[in-house]
């Protein structure tokens, strides 16, 4: 069985005007929101093998506050290309070539539209409850779990082929 960890990243700030978009840190809400993914994460025993990471400050930022609840070592890879991801297409060709490192539990810390729109892909099945709120709005440093039978590892997982286990807002965690 193989796990897929979705993490959007915290809340980002636009108090620096001079900064480029990649460069922009978390905003004071992102740094509370971000360890309590993290904790829900260790609590829950959520451990990933894998964690393949945008290289943008903010989900950089949102991958420090949460590596100290985690269990394990995971092994990380930063990733301009996950930033720089356009669609959901973008970030499974990332996923898929996941293959040859071998994790059954990946996560990806990334960005939106394409983070929602990957979750929305996959999640074939599910609480319909978190369903519904899956497709309606993946907000800051939100997490979706999902899991999938695939036997021919990440490259074989499909479209729909995934059950939507746990969608996790912080706002839900105070």
């Amino acid at each position: 069985m193989l796990t897929l960890f979705l993490l959007r990243h915290a809340k980002s700030s636009w108090a620096e005007s001079g900064l480029s978009d990649f460069d922009r840190p978390l905003a004071s809400r992102g740094i509370k929101a971000a360890p309590k993914i993290g904790g829900f994460m260790g609590e829950g025993g959520f451990a990933p093998d894998h964690i393949l990471c945008s290289a943008a400050q903010r989900t950089r930022e949102t991958l420090g506050l949460i590596l100290p609840h985690l269990k394990g070592e995971p092994t990380i890879t930063m990733s301009r290309a996950v930033y720089e991801a356009d669609d959901e297409g973008d970030l499974m060709a990332l996923i898929a070539g996941m293959q040859a490192a071998g994790p059954q539990r990946l996560m990806l810390i990334g960005h939106n539209p394409a983070m929602q729109d990957l979750a929305v892909s996959l999640a074939g099945r599910g609480a319909p409850d978190d369903l519904k709120a899956l497709a309606e709005k993946f907000p800051t440093a939100a997490l979706a779990i999902l899991t999938f039978d695939a036997t021919d590892g990440w490259a074989g997982i499909e479209p729909g082929s995934g059950l939507l286990t746990h969608f996790v807002r912080p706002r839900e965690l105070d």
